[in-house]
Order: C-alpha cells, then structure tokens, then sequence
C-alpha cells in the first residue's frame, strides 16, 4: 500500500500565481497588508490570508475565501490583526475548485517552535514536494493542509539551528525550485528569494517601517518608497527598528 502523499480530503496544489506581502514598523500594519494584498489581487483570486503579531496578544490571523476587498476592508476583522508587524498572501490554484479548498489550505501558514512561532507566505514551487512529503510524512510529521508549502515549516521543525531564520535556511536547503516567501517571528520580518531568482520579491520603505512585496505596484499603493529588489538566494531579516 502506497502512502499518502496528499491530504485525503484535498488534491490541489498552490502553484507559482500567488502573491505576498510584509510590513514592520508601522501602526496597524495589517491595514497596510491588506491594501498591498489588493493590489496583488491579479496574483491569486481564490483567497487570501494575514497574520499579525502584537505584543499583547500575539500572533493573530484571518483566512478567506474570496477577494481582498470582500473580506479584509471590515472593520470588525481588521480590529482582530493588530500590531506593528503583518504578512499576508493571495492564493492561487490551478487544479481543483473552490468547492473542494478547505481553508486550512490558505497562507500564512504558522509553526511554533521552541524559539517561539513563525508565519510563513510562500510564492512558487517545490519540484521535489513529493519527496520531501514523504520523507516527512514517515518521520512522523503530520501535515495539515495539501499544501506543499507546508514541507517548509515541517523542515524547520526538524532544524537543530537556534534560531528561526538560521532554521529556515536549513530548510530551503532542502527545496528545489522556485520561490519567495515573505515570513515573521513575533519581532522579524523575512524575506527570501530563490537561488536563481526567478519569483520576485521588492523591498520598500513606508515612513520608519520596512515592507516586502511580490510586486512594486503593491509599494505604490500604500505611498511605500521602492529601494531594491532582494538578490537571487538572498535572505533578508528586518526588525521594527531596521
């Protein structure tokens, strides 16, 4: 009997047309992802997904299925992210409907480590998921989604790095093919682009805070300042103070 590779319940994969987005530093910067999610909104149709982290009540996060503006312009959802630290993702799929998503397939996706948690957006593809599911999947990971994102946050789990960006460049190590993924510890935001470059991934400057974006239409948006592109096989680790 073949083991399964997949969740039971799902066969849909994210693919390479997602969009994601980073802001530090900055009051309600949930309210800032939100806005720079719209304007990705090209990059993925299907749902959409932020979490923020603020010190008093930690890390926070809504899912959705649906557009950006349907969703993350209320009021009453927007007051559950607070925080000077957000990220968000706007997913699409390619094989598969709406009907059969399940939400738990929707970025960010979170891990809580011994040096406390970490939220994850993920743009690309992983050529070698199968294999890395399996390998996990018969180490006793248990994966949650149909995701092969998730492959990543199983892998930094398995680090015996001291700290959560050391333990997500053990992990990518592991992953072929393309990426970037904007991710963020309660007090960094992360950015890292694949080894060749080939998904994009911008760096912006919004008044003392810092943002990550797929794109640099989702800079403008919010009146952020484009200052570089992140290099191939680059990782970037900001705090709120730079």
């Amino acid at each position: 009997m073949k083991p399964f590779l997949a969740h039971p319940f799902d066969d849909d994969k994210l693919k390479e047309e997602c969009g994601v987005f980073g802001v530090i530093g900055v009051a309600e910067a949930a309210n800032f992802v939100a806005l720079g999610l719209h304007a990705l909104q090209h990059r993925g149709q299907e749902a959409g997904g932020i979490v923020s982290h603020d010190p008093e009540t930690g890390f926070n996060s809504a899912r959705r299925f649906g557009y950006v503006r349907d969703n993350f312009t209320k009021a009453s959802l927007m007051d559950t992210l607070p925080g000077e630290l957000a990220i968000g993702h706007v997913r699409y799929s390619t094989s598969g409907t709406k009907s059969n998503t399940a939400i738990r397939d929707v970025q960010p996706f979170f891990g809580e480590f011994s040096m406390g948690g970490c939220a994850l957006a993920h743009n690309g593809n992983i050529t070698n998921a199968i294999a890395l599911r399996r390998e996990l999947i018969e180490r006793g990971s248990i994966f949650q989604s149909s995701s092969d994102s998730e492959c990543i946050i199983h892998l930094m789990a398995r680090s015996i790095q001291s700290n959560i960006p050391e333990r997500m460049k053990d992990a990518l190590r592991r992953v072929e093919g393309a990426f970037s993924i904007v991710a963020m510890t309660r007090s960094k935001l992360i950015g890292v682009r694949d080894p060749l470059g080939v998904r994009p991934l911008m760096l912006g400057k919004l008044g003392d805070g810092w943002v990550l974006s797929s794109e640099t239409c989702a800079l403008d948006i919010i009146g952020a300042d484009f200052v570089r592109e992140i290099e191939p096989g680059e990782m970037v680790v900001i705090s709120g103070n730079g």
